[in-house]
């Protein structure tokens, strides 16, 4: 990929001031897609969260990206097409509209699994909790 481009823009989000509300697409959490977004001068890969098709036509991508290069995973949103974002990967899997089918995050266990390690005791809750005077 080309060193010589600029660093990706971001988008601002969505105010009640834009109009009616952008439609907003989710993938499964199995096979997002991903981009490249030049950021801080090198390509770094993000995962898309969502896709917003703005009734103007814009089309804005929400990512998880480190964007700083630090470590550290945060949500931008990106509009769409521009030279500092390139496909990295296309889903197999057809987005959705409705979040509970797609791309919200993934459901918690149906019961709880407990630990077979036995937990240390600390000290002073041997006695249920009382405290010495």
């Amino acid at each position: 990929m080309d060193d010589e481009v600029p660093d990706a823009v971001t988008a601002r989000p969505w105010c009640p001031q834009d109009g009616p509300k952008p439609v907003v697409w989710t993938w499964p959490s199995t096979d997002p897609p991903a981009l490249w977004v030049r950021a801080a001068g090198r390509w770094r890969r993000a995962v898309v969260r969502a896709r917003q098709d703005w009734p103007d036509g814009r089309v804005i991508y929400q990512v998880l990206v480190d964007a700083e290069g630090t470590g550290s995973k945060g949500s931008r949103a990106y509009p769409w097409p521009q030279n500092g974002l390139r496909v990295a990967h296309r889903s197999a899997l057809a987005p959705f509209r409705d979040a509970q089918q797609g791309g919200g995050l993934p459901r918690p266990p149906s019961r709880r699994v407990r630990s077979a390690v036995a937990r240390p005791v600390p000290p002073g809750d041997g006695d249920g909790g009382a405290v010495a005077s």
